[in-house]
């Protein structure tokens, strides 16, 4: 394997360090600089030629914002952003800025170190080999789509779907930003949205996206009603499940298992779906690694629902897009920039 080199960008000496040990530890990463803010950084990026950056987002003389607006313009590489508790709210913007992850340093006695430097290792591994004309597409379709002015709906016609269920993992929340923002105010179907991201950080996401959208968009809470317009994200460290109620059917929040490999889980939020709405679900796959909704929209599929899933064109990476098409399971393949456009043909 080839030895991978990093630069690790964070203001404070003692975070440099310990990041750097993390890294070296593994023989197949090198450290080849560090740098204590993003003017520093800039100045190594183009000296040292590294294969990926770590990055700390607040810094002083130039943030990491600014540097990773600079770094996608003019030379685009993997950003992985190491989060302290401060920039939890800023991580979801540096994703839209660019950044392909981010790791959160632990906070909670028993959250060890050895923990954080296993996926530290394990994302730099994954990331590098990231093509980032991907990524600068899906920065580009996200502009795009701050810059349209959504309205009403025209009302074409009665929406054939009572549910939209969507999925994504790593480069996912720029490509739900981008679809969830295009979706009007009386948009006629319920929206759920399974995005693989730690607890907190899908709080902060919801809220960002309910300031950015025309529809209403929160964190899912046991007992919320689906309802349409309304945009539920399931909750990091749970998955999200319905129930049918007398009121109608509502979310319901699953424990996760020790077992659980995808959190929060795409199939089981699909599954769920299918089994409540049956032919009136619409299954949507995102970028994402591994194989986390195959599954659902094999159910969604096989009830008589459509499944559509974005393409190798603009997918971060096409890992669960790809084992769902590779598995029949799909019904329409198409890229990003006109996923929320063919969501609404089908919604009326």
């Amino acid at each position: 394997m080839k030895i991978i080199k990093v630069l690790v960008v964070d203001d404070m000496a003692y975070n440099r360090d310990v990041i750097s040990g993390m890294l070296e530890s593994s023989p197949y990463i090198s450290v080849v600089g560090t740098a204590a803010d993003g003017e520093e950084a800039l100045e190594k990026v183009v000296k040292l030629k590294p294969d990926l950056i770590t990055l700390d987002l607040e810094m002083p003389r130039m943030d990491g914002f600014t540097f990773l607006r600079l770094l996608m313009k003019s030379m685009p590489l993997p950003v992985l952003v190491i989060s302290s508790k401060a920039d939890d709210k800023s991580v979801i913007r540096a994703l839209e800025f660019g950044a392909v992850d981010f790791l959160p340093k632990p906070v909670k006695a028993g959250e060890s170190l050895e923990d954080l430097k296993r996926e530290l290792i394990e994302k730099v591994k994954t990331f590098v080999s990231t093509e980032m004309s991907k990524v600068r597409t899906s920065v580009a379709i996200l502009e795009e789509s701050a810059n349209v002015k959504v309205g009403r709906s025209k009302g074409q016609g009665e929406s054939r779907f009572d549910i939209v269920a969507i999925g994504a993992s790593t480069g996912g929340p720029p490509a739900i930003q981008a679809i969830v923002t295009r979706l009007p105010k009386d948009f006629p179907a319920a929206v759920v949205i399974s995005q693989h991201m730690p607890p907190k950080f899908t709080r902060f996401f919801a809220e960002r996206l309910d300031k950015l959208s025309s529809v209403e968009v929160k964190e899912a809470a046991e007992g919320d009603l689906l309802k349409p317009g309304r945009v539920l994200i399931s909750p990091g460290g749970n998955h999200l499940a319905f129930e049918r109620t007398k009121g109608g059917v509502k979310a319901k929040l699953v424990e996760v298992k020790p077992s659980d490999k995808y959190v929060p889980s795409v199939d089981v939020m699909m599954r769920s779906a299918a089994s409540h709405y049956g032919k009136r679900t619409m299954g949507v796959l995102l970028t994402g690694m591994g194989n986390d909704g195959k599954e659902g929209m094999g159910m969604v599929k096989g009830m008589g629902g459509l499944t559509l899933a974005e393409s190798k064109d603009t997918a971060v990476i096409y890992g669960m897009p790809k084992e769902a098409v590779d598995a029949g399971v799909v019904d329409v393949v198409l890229p990003l920039n006109l996923m929320a456009q063919e969501i609404m043909k089908y919604c009326g």
